[in-house]
């Protein structure tokens, strides 16, 4: 379903792309542009801010540097609630989204806040998931794993970046019920306020197994504090990557791709909304992105206003679905 939805999105944004005009993208230059990044350090949403700044520094979409905010608590809900309740005006600020933020709002996790408080700016790519253990662990793949979860799941705990219910979680619950695992309320999984605390708490001891996204996952990888039993994708990916096995290959038929861009305050005006669309959507055209996506393992998700707009209210009424049908939201 995920796939499929990436890839209609994707034609609807290549056949009708929002683009601005020339007279509104000059109307507007961010004073003091900012990036909040609704989690702590080392995660997918500070990667996702982190980059962007750089790049568009670097590729002189922007003027001087952005300030990136680590504003965490709540799976974003903390960072949704600011920028609705107290800076809801403000035209030189973006903050970090992805199909957690969909799954918070799908499931009401932000109390009395929806999708439509504020303005979606566009993505920057897809993400997929991934399931992995510390190096030394004595469970060696993904069946092994699903296994477990069956036959001893208070005995495992899984850990992540997102809150309990969120897209860390989810994945999990939707690869344990493709495995057959019925009982998918006995799964342990522990909430974090962003992957790199998810990853520290596994090498401690304290998790027998993490999901994230391969983006954030990469560093550990690199520094080998983790091993990846899974990758959430629809066929091995290539370069680097292609030492990951998918789930599909291990008998667990899921893809798990988590989208990855920004939304900014709701009242916004729409000279900055239509800057910051035509910046992001300029950068993630550019060399200097394309590398980033390389090296991080990000897929091809290139929407931008009115159809992004249009993909984050498909995934929320989606994965609204998915939520009720295994049991997190009545």
């Amino acid at each position: 379903m995920i796939k499929t939805t990436f890839a209609g999105a994707a034609i609807a944004a290549a056949l009708a792309a929002a683009v601005p005009t020339a007279a509104s993208a000059q109307a507007f230059t961010p004073e003091r542009p900012e990036c909040i990044a609704p989690a702590s350090a080392g995660g997918g949403w500070d990667f996702t801010c982190r980059q962007v700044a750089r790049v568009m520094r670097e590729t002189g979409l922007i003027e001087g540097s952005m300030r990136v905010q680590n504003l965490s608590g709540g799976g974003g809900g903390v960072a949704f609630a600011e920028v609705v309740n107290k800076r809801d005006d403000e035209n030189d600020l973006i903050v970090a989204a992805s199909t957690a933020t969909a799954t918070r709002l799908a499931q009401g996790a932000y109390p009395g806040n929806t999708m439509d408080q504020v303005r979606w700016l566009g993505t920057i790519g897809a993400d997929y998931g991934v399931i992995g253990v510390r190096p030394e662990s004595d469970i060696k793949d993904l069946s092994q794993l699903m296994t477990a979860l069956k036959d001893t799941p208070r005995d495992i705990s899984i850990g992540g970046g997102s809150a309990s219910g969120g897209w860390d979680h989810l994945k999990v619950l939707i690869a344990a019920q493709k495995a057959g695992v019925e009982d998918l309320r006995a799964i342990k999984y522990v909430a974090f306020a962003g992957g790199g605390e998810a990853i520290s708490q596994l090498l401690a001891g304290s998790l027998q197994a993490y999901s994230g996204d391969l983006s954030e996952a990469m560093g550990f990888v690199a520094s080998g504090d983790l091993r990846v039993l899974a990758v959430l994708a629809p066929e091995r990916l290539e370069g680097d990557f292609s030492a990951f096995p998918t789930a599909k290959e291990q008998g667990v038929d899921v893809v798990g791709a988590n989208w990855r861009g920004f939304y900014g305050p709701g009242k916004m005006s729409d000279e900055a909304y239509d800057w910051w669309v035509g910046q992001l959507d300029t950068m993630y055209d550019s060399q200097e992105w394309k590398a980033v996506m390389e090296q991080n393992g990000l897929a091809e998700l290139d929407l931008h206003g009115k159809e992004f707009n249009e993909f984050v209210a498909q995934s929320v009424s989606e994965i609204e679905t998915i939520s009720r049908q295994i049991g997190l939201i009545q």
